[in-house]
């Protein structure tokens, strides 16, 4: 494919990720087709759950399959849906109406047909997707309004004073369908999110939402937002790739998290979002904090210190296995979600689960508009900046520290606790001084990736605030590199673990000078009776460390419940280079930012 082709067209659709289902190859890519004179084409971001028996319906009445994909279904299912409509008059919208009544799971979806030409239709529910607005001209409104027509052909409403015109006197128009606003950032700052279920369609250069029935509360428009993102915030600069950037960023995502939240000189911490329900929140008898991934790391890095400021059990849940469980929730519960983009599936259905049952909701994200921040009571944005990397990195520290200024705001009242959260606000007012610290190890953290890159395994543990660093960091290698890799809780060495350990077996140890170091210290000396060759990450000038460390990584020493942020930038920078090393790309696959572009 020659990417530098220009082509005359006013509407196009594409894909920058493989399918979930089936190897990655041409045939499994997208878009999907409903036949070979690509009658309907679809792209889809999201899992069709019940593309089995769609697929076993679908073939049953002659419809054959050429992917392995869960996609397939979609154009295979609108073209029986086109095939067997009862009039001729039957609108595009309406087809994909009918369409996503079928299916299950999450999707965000564009459809093209040469049935109708000229003419795109999207649609969400549970995966992100909005529309990017360009025009040389003054928009007529600040927002469109949602219709509730019902298998009928729609009046389209145009969101400008002039309409798309091809005949070359310039008065274009251009929408733009993404996942994610840092796709289209360079195009245009004027976005629309979509909800659950929307239906965006475009037909003669004017845009329409719609949906097949009103909610009870529902609001019956879609403000058109204006981005505050800027372009040189999704551009690599002189770096390898988004992660090695945003690892670098954090100095400045940690500084933005607290900025204005934070006042050092009266030691208050506001966080506006939540201020309002605060009463509440002290009210509960429990925490219930939700997410998955990085997300869930950050949720247990933060537990002990909470349950120490809040006083309050702090239940930490992987949103999968919350919903598996059918978890009792009561309404003197508080649940918080986390989410580096506010879209993720099991985190939004689990957020369902729990507002169905009366529990106050929280949201602490990092992208305004999203889902989460909609759909729950409250919340807090992490200001992290946009996150291109598919690895997290900055969103993680930023979630970790939101979470440590909750706590601080609803210890604020407590006389006993004062002396801790003095500690904690002066800890964090150095923190990205610290990291900066950190960052200049980074020549040191490549010369040991140069020893580690050919090895298939590498253990990394610790204990107290360290073991959800073990864990991130074992999730970083692993999702980077390609290599195995496994978190432990030092405390379950001789619990199964050591089994592992010989002079081949790379480990690296997290040993903080905290409440757990002498017990850290009992874990490496099991590692070392069976020939284990540490790499430790520990304080400036711990001496004993250094006596019985292969290698070490110096960090310098901040306050025990900070310390998780400055030890897990050596794991980030080290699945960095382990990935480089290794000769993966680290900028792909992409992560959910799929461009989806019409240009009318």
């Amino acid at each position: 494919m020659d990417l530098e082709v220009e082509l005359d067209t006013h509407f196009g659709i594409a894909h920058t990720r493989w399918a979930t289902h089936g190897e990655p190859s041409a045939l499994n890519s997208h878009p999907q087709r409903s036949d070979k004179n690509n009658a309907f084409v679809v792209i889809h971001n999201g899992i069709i759950t019940n593309y089995k028996e769609l697929k076993k319906y679908l073939n049953s009445k002659g419809y054959e399959f050429e992917s392995e994909t869960d996609t397939e279904v979609i154009p295979k299912l609108i073209k029986y849906v086109y095939d067997n409509r009862e009039r001729e008059d039957l609108s595009f919208s309406t087809l994909v109406e009918r369409v996503i009544q079928q299916l299950e799971g999450a999707f965000a979806l564009v459809f093209k047909s040469h049935y109708f030409p000229g003419e795109a239709v999207a649609t969400r529910r549970g995966s992100p997707l909005l529309i990017g607005v360009r025009s040389k001209y003054e928009l007529s409104a600040e927002h469109i309004p949602i219709q509730y027509n019902r298998y009928v052909i729609i009046k389209k409403v145009a969101l400008f004073k002039v309409t798309s015109d091809t005949s070359g006197d310039g008065k274009a128009v251009e929408y733009y369908f993404a996942s994610d606003a840092s796709a289209i950032i360079e195009h245009t700052n004027k976005v629309i999110y979509l909800e659950d279920d929307d239906i965006a369609a475009v037909v003669g250069g004017k845009l329409s939402l719609h949906r097949l029935n009103s909610l009870a509360g529902e609001n019956p428009v879609r403000a058109i937002q204006t981005l505050q993102m800027e372009l040189q915030e999704i551009m690599k600069g002189n770096f390898e790739a988004f992660m090695q950037k945003e690892i670098f960023e954090q100095p400045e995502s940690v500084f933005n998290t607290m900025r204005g939240r934070i006042c050092f000189h009266t030691n208050k911490v506001i966080l506006g979002g939540l201020k309002d329900h605060l009463k509440e929140i002290k009210r509960c008898r429990r925490l219930i904090v939700i997410g998955c991934g990085t997300s869930f790391h950050a949720a247990v890095a933060t537990r002990q210190i909470l349950e120490e400021l809040t006083e309050l059990p702090v239940m930490v849940e992987l949103a999968s296995d919350f919903l598996d469980r059918n978890t009792p929730v009561f309404r003197d519960d508080v649940c918080f979600y986390i989410s580096q983009s506010g879209e993720t599936a099991d985190t939004l259905m689990a957020l369902r689960y729990c507002k169905d049952r009366g529990a106050l909701t929280v949201g602490v994200t990092n992208t305004v508009g999203s889902s989460i921040s909609r759909d729950t009571d409250c919340g807090v944005h992490i200001n992290a900046g946009p996150e291109i990397g598919v690895a997290s990195t900055k969103a993680y520290t930023s979630q970790f520290v939101a979470l440590i200024m909750f706590g601080l705001m609803m210890s604020e009242d407590r006389i006993s606790l004062q002396p801790r959260r003095l500690e904690i606000i002066n800890g964090l007012r150095i923190l990205p001084d610290m990291i900066k610290k950190v960052l200049t190890l980074d020549n040191k953290i490549k010369s040991i990736a140069d020893e580690l890159y050919q090895q298939k395994s590498l253990l990394v543990m610790g204990r107290g605030f360290n073991y959800a660093t073990c864990l991130e960091g074992a999730l970083k290698i692993k999702e980077i590199t390609y290599m195995h890799s496994e978190g432990i809780l030092a405390g379950e060495l001789k619990h199964g673990p050591l089994a592992l350990i010989d002079k081949h077996m790379p480990v690296i140890m997290i040993i903080m000078k905290d409440a757990c170091y002498t017990k850290c210290q009992n874990a490496l000396q099991q590692v070392t009776a069976r020939s284990g060759r540490p790499i430790i990450l520990c304080c400036q000038d711990d001496q004993e460390m250094s006596k019985n460390a292969y290698k070490t990584i110096e960090l310098p020493h901040t306050v025990d419940c900070l310390q998780g942020i400055l030890s897990v930038i050596p794991l980030q920078l080290l699945s960095f280079h382990l990935a480089v090393l290794r000769g993966y790309d680290v900028s792909l696959p992409l992560p959910a930012l799929s461009l989806w572009t019409l240009i009318t």
